[in-house]
């Protein structure tokens, strides 16, 4: 039983995720509030102010889901290929496959430089 709690504890990188998406959802629920509040600046004559709060509610907003957008995919990215044994794809780990010649194309012509120009 130990073995499984250790397993089902959220490392800091799961609870960072956990506080960036905590974090978005309470500006995102602000918006409407701040929205009502500006409205109310601009009708005591504060117009510059009241656009000033709900343009930076929303930029605030747009800010912590983006934040918390792209630190969810990274944590994704993670736990996917820390489950499944994915490893990242790069040329040199198909280095013993030899290319087909000409793409595998039977109509592909190659060029030589001396068959083109440069256009200036």
């Amino acid at each position: 039983m130990p073995g499984w709690y250790a397993e089902r504890t959220p490392d800091w990188s799961a609870r960072a995720v956990i506080a960036f998406a905590l974090l978005a959802l309470l500006l995102v629920a602000a918006v409407p509030l701040a929205l009502l509040a500006g409205v109310v600046m601009m009708a005591l004559g504060h117009v510059v102010g009241g656009l000033a709060l709900f343009g930076g509610s929303i930029l605030a907003a747009g800010i912590a889901v983006a934040v918390a957008g792209m630190s969810g995919m990274r944590h994704l990215r993670k736990l996917v290929s820390r489950s499944f044994g994915f490893v990242p794809v790069d040329g040199s780990q198909y280095t013993d496959v030899a290319e087909p010649e000409n793409g595998g194309y039977a109509d592909v012509i190659e060029l030589d430089p001396s068959d083109y120009t440069e256009v200036s």
